[in-house]
């Protein structure tokens, strides 16, 4: 659980940051449009994670990583714990872009795999987190593949997300809690655990 957080993070937040914004018209980490909002519209929205989870050991895998979003954010935020993070990014060119982050940031506790979520070896994570890659219906997949048995995605969707919810239950059991967003209205941070087939 993260509140206030320490000047180190906040340093590395804000060279994230930095980061971001150099890279983002050669590749689009993020939409251009958000630019002028990225500290609250991607950073803070994905630090609502550590507001809520309290990792304490193994791996934490986050899938189609991108720009980092939320993985270098909980890697950043989480960097005291002993997790190792696991980003996974097929598109080389973002894999290249979250690489050089790991590297100025110095993220020792941060690995990036550039691989398809579907060809990579089973993780076994304790933690998972996911944010605007694929309705939950087409994640279930990946959480059944790499997640733990007793292990937790925190998964970050839209105001669809109850009928995403509905859709995935009709092939899939899970736990499931919700946690209201603070950054968008009707948005919601969903906790599963407990996966299997329906």
């Amino acid at each position: 659980m993260i509140e206030n957080v320490s000047r180190e993070t906040q340093d590395r937040l804000d060279a994230y940051q930095d980061l971001l914004i150099r890279w983002n018209p050669r590749i689009n980490l993020v939409s251009p449009s958000t630019i002028p909002q990225l500290r609250s519209r991607h950073i803070d929205d994905c630090l609502q994670i550590c507001a809520n989870a309290d990792p304490d050991k193994g791996i934490w895998a986050d899938l189609g990583s991108g720009g980092g979003l939320p993985g270098i954010v909980l890697a950043i935020a989480f960097a005291s714990r002993p997790i190792q993070f696991v980003l996974l990014e097929s598109d080389q060119r973002k894999a290249a872009f979250l690489r050089s982050v790991v590297r100025q940031l110095g993220l020792s506790n941060t690995r990036i795999d550039n691989i398809r979520i579907e060809a990579r070896d089973p993780l076994d994570a304790a933690y998972l987190s996911a944010r605007a890659l694929a309705p939950l219906p087409r994640l279930m997949p990946y959480l059944d593949r790499h997640l733990a048995k007793d292990g937790q995605a925190w998964l970050m969707k839209g105001e669809k997300w109850q009928a995403e919810v509905d859709e995935a239950r009709q092939h899939w059991k899970f736990e499931l809690e919700t946690i209201a967003s603070n950054t968008q209205a009707g948005a919601a941070i969903l906790k599963i655990s407990e996966v299997s087939d329906a």
